[in-house]
Parts: structure tokens; sequence; C-alpha cells
């Protein structure tokens, strides 16, 4: 018998108006870059939108959004409802509250202007320090934040939508 987790956990709900705020900018200027971004309101949207640079080593934006510990253990993926620029980006989870520590993350593509679910399962979510590949496996009961990262020389422009992110529940299994 299957029975299924609690509903759907919200991570972030861009239709409420003061989320916006609680998203920060991390970007290649902590390391001499030159790229730009900011995470903008929207109607009822979060807008993570900028410009990439490769000039002085630069090459990645990012913004996160830190919270209080949340337990991903009931759950299987994270899904996404966004409006892309045909990019592609990252969903980037932490466990830790160092600043500079391993991140976990995902890659997924944009479509130009049209709206997309992306799910991306927990056991895709691959360890990385600084950009290169790192040791560890994602403890989904330690999450502490969740963020956006555009990068893979992609320069130029940017710009996507989001409304919300969410966890979606595994299913468990009664014998």
């Amino acid at each position: 018998m299957t029975q299924p987790a609690p509903g759907p956990a919200r991570l972030a709900d861009f239709t409420d108006t003061a989320e916006v705020a609680r998203w920060s900018v991390i970007g290649d200027v902590v390391m001499g870059g030159r790229s730009s971004s900011e995470m903008l309101p929207g109607d009822q949207l979060g807008v993570f939108v900028g410009t990439l640079s490769l000039d002085r080593g630069g090459g990645f934006a990012s913004v996160r959004r830190c919270d209080e510990l949340v337990d991903l253990s009931a759950y299987d993926a994270i899904e996404l409802q966004v409006r892309g620029d045909g990019k592609r980006y990252k969903l980037n989870l932490r466990t830790s509250d160092d600043v500079d520590g391993v991140v976990y993350q995902v890659g997924f593509e944009t479509e130009i202007g049209r709206w997309q679910t992306v799910r991306l399962p927990l056991a895709s979510f691959t360890p990385r320090f600084r950009g290169r590949p790192a040791r560890g496996t994602l403890v989904p009961a330690h999450v502490r934040s969740v963020g956006l990262l555009i990068s893979d020389r992609q320069a130029g422009p940017f710009r996507i939508e989001l409304s919300t992110i969410s966890a979606t529940p595994r299913l468990l299994r009664c014998f």
C-alpha cells in the first residue's frame, strides 16, 4: 500500500510580497569579477536578473534564500515554477551556514518566455565547492538554504522569473 507524505512544502513563494526581501545576491564581484545581478519583485513573481561578465576572471551570479533548518527527508524532489530566457541555471541547496562551503546543485534548462514546471530529484544534486566537484552527499534533513546560480560562460544579460519553489513529497510504502 502506498500513501503520500504531507503535501508540497513551499521553500519560496513569490506570491508573498515580502519574499524577495529574503534573498541575498552573491556574485563574482567577491573575487574581482564584473557580473551584476539582483532579485526584483514582479507581479507576484521574483525576478532574478542581471548581466554575466567574463571580465577579470568572473562569470557567475547567484541569489540565495537563507532559512532555518528545513527537513526535506519526507520529500524526493524540488519543483520550480519558472519563466526563463533559454539559458541554463542551477538550483543550489546548502546544508551549512558557511558562506563559502559545499553547495549541492543541479542544472536545468529554461525556454524563452514560456512558463515551466521544473522537477529536480534530490538524488540528482551533486556536491560542489567553488564550482568544482567536491565530496559529500546531500542530507535532505539538514537543508539550510536554497539558491539560484547562472554560470557556465553564458555571458550577457539574463532573466528568470519564479513564482514558487516547493519540495514534492516522497511516497511512503506501508507493509
